[in-house]
């Protein structure tokens, strides 16, 4: 297998979100997305104890035009949306969320993690859609840590967990609108893997924590890895125990216009979801606290 080599590599910038500090590896100043991927937000924090569901994590708010995905990596996420759904996905699982023509959702950690308090953590990240499925009907697909195929290394020290696309003779429960490889990565230190990426997909590999050497290149927690279209895969090995992400998809190449939680290809799109947000067109959710 011919490696990929790395376009790029570089560290994540600290960003504030309501007041809610994140790693954002994507964008940056000088790369705005890797197409379909246009944002990805790592929220790693302590839950103070003694607070009320309604008090933590994200109120209500609207998305069109693109599939904003959850991966739980501590304890549990509590969606709510506009649709009626009510959902907790704990470690391991995965949110996945086609906003469509639009939708209302929450995201907050679950009511015990509120009240006891605790470490928390996910990343969130964008998959952009395209044009024919922007105005998709929208949904909502829960899968836990069970329902998340795994492959292993040949020496047993590599987990690769399939969200979405085939790897090997497994196949992620997620059925994307674009063309998509989607895994998480438990590495183990002195795990070696060589993970092969379809043809034609743009990629990138975001590093959680730990040490990690992706191909000849030494990464540390929070770095991201871009890399070239120029080969069949990586080869990734663990330095210490590392957590991590591939994002593989096949380039939409469309123009995009993208505004707070709104990603279309036009700007006139853009002022006509805002309208039908206000308007109240994406429904409305009235969260429900026990």
């Amino acid at each position: 297998m011919k490696n990929r080599s790395i376009k790029s590599q570089w560290h994540s910038q600290k960003v504030n979100m309501g007041g809610i500090i994140l790693d954002q590896p994507l964008p940056t100043q000088k790369v705005d997305t890797i197409d379909p991927f246009i944002l990805i937000h790592h929220w790693n924090d302590k839950v103070p104890a003694g607070r009320k569901q309604k008090e933590v994590g994200v109120g209500p708010h609207p998305h069109r035009g693109f599939s904003p995905v959850t991966f739980i990596f501590k304890r549990a996420v509590h969606h709510r949306d506009s649709l009626g759904t009510s959902s907790v996905i704990r470690e391991g699982g995965t949110q996945w969320m086609n906003s469509g023509r639009g939708i209302v959702h929450s995201e907050r950690p679950n009511k015990e993690l509120a009240e006891n308090g605790g470490d928390f953590e996910l990343i969130q990240f964008w998959v952009n859609a395209p044009a024919a499925h922007k105005m998709d009907p929208p949904s909502y697909q829960p899968i836990t840590a069970e329902e998340t195929p795994k492959v292993k290394s040949p020496d047993g020290k590599v987990e690769l967990g399939v969200v979405c696309g085939e790897y090997e003779d497994k196949k992620g429960k997620v059925s994307p609108h674009s063309e998509m490889l989607i895994c998480r990565l438990n590495i183990e230190s002195g795990g070696k893997m060589s993970v092969k990426i379809p043809n034609g997909y743009n990629a990138l590999v975001y590093q959680l924590d730990g040490k990690m050497r992706l191909n000849d290149s030494e990464g540390l927690a929070k770095d991201i890895f871009w890399l070239e279209a120029d080969g069949d895969g990586f080869e990734v090995e663990g330095i210490d125990f590392t957590r991590a992400i591939l994002l593989a998809g096949k380039p939409i190449n469309e123009p995009i216009s993208t505004y707070g939680p709104f990603v279309m290809n036009t700007q006139t799109e853009i002022m006509q979801a805002l309208r039908d947000y206000q308007m109240g067109k994406m429904g409305v959710l009235i969260e429900d606290f026990d």
